[in-house]
């Protein structure tokens, strides 16, 4: 449900530019298994993705440049995103680390220790000072990137933890899981101010629209819904994929928006007019990530047939910069959101909206020849973090197994979907499944039932002890900086005593 004044300015971007079909412009072809996930850099030269083969590859988009595979992590990659400089691209793992790599032929890689299960999602702040990371131990965790510590956690999620993102001032983040919840978090007071429940199933990513005035979170349900935080209502509710959406992405002039799916689609939406503009048939099997350049001009999906694609996307050439600074006499840009502003504070539910429309272009497949790749692997030196003991509890599922990607094999996602739809029947906030149908005595059940309940406090209790011993640390390190000082003075007067002393009989 578009502003008012954004529909003044689309009828004028109608008339003065004609929409043109996007084109595919490249095939990258170097993934040995799934591709999961997908960042252009901001320099608009280097495209970086991870993929169930364990290896970080970042792809030039110079035809005749190379591309890089990175070798490190020791399981699946879920996550990838380049700091806002460029110089870093993080990634996130199911071996329970992220790493902060150089996207060049050095490949130095930094190993944060971050979680004790599988880190779904990692994502820079938008000045570069800050991670945020998202995992299967119910935790969204913020680290600091240049001092390389662990800052913070935020723990209120009753399941894994999909997605964490920060808005595009800092001052909130956004998290979604299989809790079906999607939450607000104030970064300065490090609490929950708000929940969004109204979901089927599982909420498999969420973001921050340019401006931070929405949010939008995808499902497993197959829906994507768009929320103004300032008034927490939901203002654009689409179901047009057949199947769990499994990522999304904002163009940069919040306009448009991409999201993949299983049901091996890509599909674009025209967020001004509240439709369904095309839907791309490019991979085979499910589209498991998608992600526009920082410009806007191109945008990328990998799917679970190994492949990344990268197309143009030509329906968006206007300078919406240009248009919006001629205009800025007539149209008042959304303002960003005050944290008072966000209302109420319990989850309420919406009706979903009809009338979007479904178009097909046909895309012509252009694919380069397949780039020469460069292995680049040093040992990587690790720093502290705030991991933990992994819980040895039986019943306690990981991450879901590698699978081969094929046109006529399910991979990961389509294995996670099955289970969330077990998690489903038998109740929401489920991490440690009990089956009812196993026989076990009620108070057998029960016993299990009050043990996961107090592992839950002892995780919890164990990030505040990992918050108070990082506050400890600073606080004895600024005690030793105010020593030195002290000491030097000292021994500057000391110096200073002696001098005169030996002065004095001279005179």
């Amino acid at each position: 449900m578009p502003a008012g004044a954004v529909h003044d300015l689309d009828s004028e971007f109608n008339t003065s530019n004609r929409q043109e079909d996007p084109t595919l412009e490249r095939c990258f072809k170097g993934h040995k298994d799934a591709v999961t996930c997908a960042d252009f850099s901001p320099s608009h030269k280097q495209l970086a993705t991870g993929s169930n083969d364990k290896n970080l590859m970042i792809w030039n988009l110079n035809p005749k440049a190379r591309a890089f595979r990175f070798v490190g992590h020791k399981d699946i990659i879920t996550a990838v995103h380049f700091s806002p400089s460029g110089d870093l691209v993080a990634s996130a793992s199911r071996d329970k680390t992220v790493r902060l790599w150089t996207p060049n032929i050095k490949g130095e890689s930094t190993v944060f220790k971050v979680h004790t299960s599988t880190v779904r999602s990692v994502s820079f702040s938008s000045d570069g000072q800050r991670l945020v990371t998202a995992s299967d131990d119910k935790s969204v965790k913020v680290w600091s990137v240049h001092r390389q510590k662990f800052i913070y956690s935020l723990n209120q999620h009753t399941n894994w933890v999909r997605c964490a993102r920060f808005s595009p001032d800092g001052r909130l983040v956004a998290s979604c899981g299989d809790d079906r919840t999607v939450r607000l978090w104030d970064t300065s007071t490090r609490q929950c101010i708000n929940t969004f429940s109204d979901y089927g199933g599982p909420a498999t990513f969420v973001d921050f629209n340019a401006s931070g005035t929405c949010i939008a979170s995808s499902g497993a349900d197959n829906t994507l819904k768009i929320w103004d935080i300032r008034t927490n209502k939901l203002i654009q509710h689409y179901q047009v994929h057949s199947a769990a959406i499994n990522g999304f992405s904002f163009h940069p002039s919040g306009n448009y928006l991409i999201s993949g799916s299983s049901d091996s689609t890509v599909k674009i939406l025209d967020l001004l007019e509240g439709r369904l503009i095309y839907t791309l048939h490019g991979h085979k099997g499910p589209v498991l990530a998608v992600a526009f350049s920082r410009e806007g001009d191109l945008f990328a999906s990998g799917g679970a047939d190994s492949q990344v694609l990268m197309w143009k996307t030509n329906f968006d050439a206007l300078n919406y910069r240009e248009v919006l600074s001629r205009h800025s006499k007539r149209v008042t840009p959304d303002p960003p959101p005050h944290l008072t502003d966000i209302y109420p504070r319990s989850p309420h539910r919406h009706h979903t909206q009809n009338g979007t429309v479904e178009i097909n272009p046909v895309v012509t497949d252009i694919q380069s020849a397949d780039p020469h790749v460069v292995e680049v692997g040093e040992a990587p030196f690790s720093l502290k973090g705030g991991s933990g003991r992994a819980r040895g509890v039986p019943g306690y599922r990981d991450g879901p197994s590698t699978s081969t990607a094929s046109a006529s094999t399910y991979t990961h996602a389509h294995e996670e979907q099955e289970e969330d739809e077990e998690e489903e029947r038998l109740g929401p906030g489920v991490t440690y499944l009990l089956d009812e149908r196993s026989g076990l005595p009620p108070a057998f059940r029960s016993t299990l039932e009050h043990i996961v309940q107090q592992l839950d406090i002892l995780t919890q209790t164990v990030a505040v002890l990992e918050e108070r011993l990082t506050l400890t640390e600073d606080k004895l390190k600024e005690c030793l900086d105010n020593q030195a000082v002290i000491l030097q003075q000292t021994l500057y007067t000391e110096e200073l005593r002696e001098a005169r002393g030996a002065e004095g009989p001279a005179v």
